[in-house]
């Protein structure tokens, strides 16, 4: 039977809700644009995931690149979710938050020497190395400092993810991980190095992945390959999987945390090493919604219709950077008749745009609009272009608000020029 995704935002007779709280009371002490969070719909999809895995031994490591917001960070850990960090930014972050650098994956495919060295000293649980030449880099440095690095191999399995061309990364053709032939050789040639314990192996294909299919076959060859390595006589701790489970941006049923378990756990169990998982989107992604106010209302002579808002590609990038469906809604819709929307932002581009053609309800001035599943690579990739503040965050928890991010100043964007 197919687990039901908890999905927060809900209308009610007075409007949208997040969980058991008003949206239209939330922009009111908080203004717009701003990000909603809930916190139930995180425990819930923390939760699948956990549930999911629970026969086999494993470790949910959140994958930060995601959203890396403090309270949702400290919200995971509670959970006793770990970290996969892409920078040393990220690692830091997560300190702040609480967690122990034991506890973290430092994944990333251009690590600078100074993050690298940072990583050792601080005791990151697993680096998961992008080449043979960080393996020798982490060696050298490791030695240095006197420390042994932990550490495990990235590799990659050509095989397509399925997913958007500019978030698959899992094919030969992509800049991740050594070439899945060459994996056991750069193991094998490094075994004698003092400053070195390989721990695991690693693999990710891609994000947004929405079929079992390709994540089988990544755990069948990762799993093939650390039984290689066990049979060399390296002591593996875990196999890393990586991340990439897909949500349902557009509502219909998707590949679930337990169909996807179902397809790797067979695979997993021919080595019966521990796993690690590394999602992300998969636990955010619909926790979020990007509340916005329409600014102004166009008609042109040809019947299309614009409603202007005063979140753009600013806010969230995913429209522009991928051309990516999100559903929206008024946050009190009005009755009558839909008809059709261009739903744009303020942005001096035209790829500010977050939908064309969307059949809406009518708009007006200061309406409120909610842009949903905005939970993931939302707030984490906003900017300042045209000299835009940074939204602020809410996180709404049962039939309470907090905000966990203040609205950006000027004084905040200008505190580092002179």
């Amino acid at each position: 039977m197919r687990r039901l995704v908890y999905l927060p935002f809900q209308p009610a007779p007075a409007g949208l809700q997040c969980d058991r709280v008003s949206v239209q009371s939330i922009a009111e002490v908080v203004g717009t644009p701003a990000y909603v969070y809930s916190a139930r719909a995180i425990r819930s999809a923390f939760a699948g995931i956990d549930t999911a895995f629970a026969e086999y031994p494993h470790a949910i490591h959140y994958a930060l690149k995601a959203n890396s917001t403090l309270a949702l960070l400290r919200l995971l850990r509670s959970l006793g979710g770990r970290v996969d960090a892409n920078s040393w930014g990220e690692i830091q972050v997560a300190q702040r938050a609480g967690f122990d650098p034991a506890d973290m994956v430092f994944t990333g495919v251009g690590k600078t020497r100074d993050e690298l060295a940072a990583a050792i000293a601080a005791g990151v649980g697993t680096i998961n190395a992008e080449s043979a030449g960080e393996l020798d880099r982490l060696a050298s440095m490791a030695a240095q400092l006197g420390r042994v690095a932990r550490v495990a191999v990235r590799v990659n399995p050509d095989i397509d993810a399925r997913s958007h061309p500019n978030i698959s990364t899992g094919l030969k053709s992509n800049k991740f991980g050594v070439p899945i032939q060459e994996a056991r050789a750069i193991y094998a040639d490094r075994r004698s190095v003092s400053s070195l314990k390989f721990v695991g192996v690693h693999v990710h294909i891609g994000s947004q992945i929405t079929s079992a299919e390709p994540l089988a076959r990544a755990a069948r060859v990762l799993v093939s390959l650390a039984r290689d390595l066990c049979t060399d006589g390296f002591a593996l701790e875990h196999v890393d999987l990586g991340g990439g489970l897909g949500i349902a941006y557009e509502g219909r049923p998707l590949l679930t945390p337990q169909e996807y378990a179902a397809a790797v756990l067979p695979e997993l169990r021919q080595v019966n090493i521990p796993v690690v998982l590394e999602p992300g989107r998969a636990i955010v992604g619909h926790a979020g919604a990007l509340i916005s106010r329409v600014v102004d209302v166009k008609r042109f002579p040809d019947g299309r219709q614009f409603a202007v808002l005063d979140a753009g590609m600013t806010e969230l990038m995913r429209p522009a950077l991928y051309g990516s469906f999100h559903r929206i809604v008024p946050v009190v819709p009005r009755s009558g008749d839909e008809s059709a929307w261009d739903i744009v932002g303020p942005i001096c581009e035209s790829s500010d745009v977050f939908a064309r053609d969307r059949s809406l309800p009518e708009l007006r001035v200061d309406d409120l609009v909610a842009v949903l599943d905005t939970g993931a690579y939302g707030a984490v990739m906003a900017s300042n272009y045209n000299r835009r503040f940074l939204a602020p965050e809410v996180l709404v928890d049962d039939d309470r608000f907090e905000i966990i991010r203040r609205r950006q100043t000027l004084d905040d964007v200008l505190a580092l020029e002179s």
